[in-house]
């Protein structure tokens, strides 16, 4: 087994290269391409347009008088029952959803989608009817809930009875 060098070995001491003029300007051309996307993303941009964008959730701050909106998706049985139709129950997570509620609107049929992923999970659940995104806003005063909140039906599929 050789030993480690203890002194400085001409071959394998490389001397270090040095940027040359043209690649200096190149370095600081694409540095002041980079700051100015960050400066002018930080001023106007938005979340699309994340890491030139600040994320608005952790750069803003929300007032708290103002409503906080949640969405939610169910399903109705023809007894009228409302049967959440999130997470687990259909293998959708949340926020996977609400990033296509635009979608759902132009195409509500998607939601028969959702009611089919429950029937297959929940065979010995009562049948549904329809499916429903709903949005409910709360109403805060001060940053803390008043206990009033008011839902909107945004997107309503009906079933189709399949006559079983």
């Amino acid at each position: 087994m050789p030993a480690l060098p203890t002194a400085a070995d001409p071959r394998t001491d490389l001397e270090p290269q040095r940027l040359t003029p043209a690649g200096r300007r190149w370095r600081l051309v694409a540095a002041g391409i980079v700051l100015a996307l960050l400066l002018g993303g930080t001023v106007w941009g938005d979340d699309d347009e994340f890491p030139f964008g600040p994320f608005r959730m952790y750069s803003t701050r929300a007032d708290p008088n103002a409503a906080v909106i949640s969405t939610r998706t169910v399903g109705l049985t023809a007894e009228g029952e409302e049967i959440r139709l999130s997470g687990g129950e259909v293998g959708l997570r949340r926020a996977e959803f609400e990033g296509q509620v635009p979608r759902v609107r132009e195409e509500p049929e998607l939601l028969g989608l959702l009611a089919e992923a429950y029937a297959e999970r929940h065979p010995q659940a009562p049948e549904l009817v329809a499916v429903q995104v709903v949005q409910r806003r709360f109403e805060l005063v001060d940053g803390r809930q008043t206990g009033d909140f008011t839902d909107r039906v945004l997107v309503e599929y009906v079933l189709e009875d399949d006559g079983a």
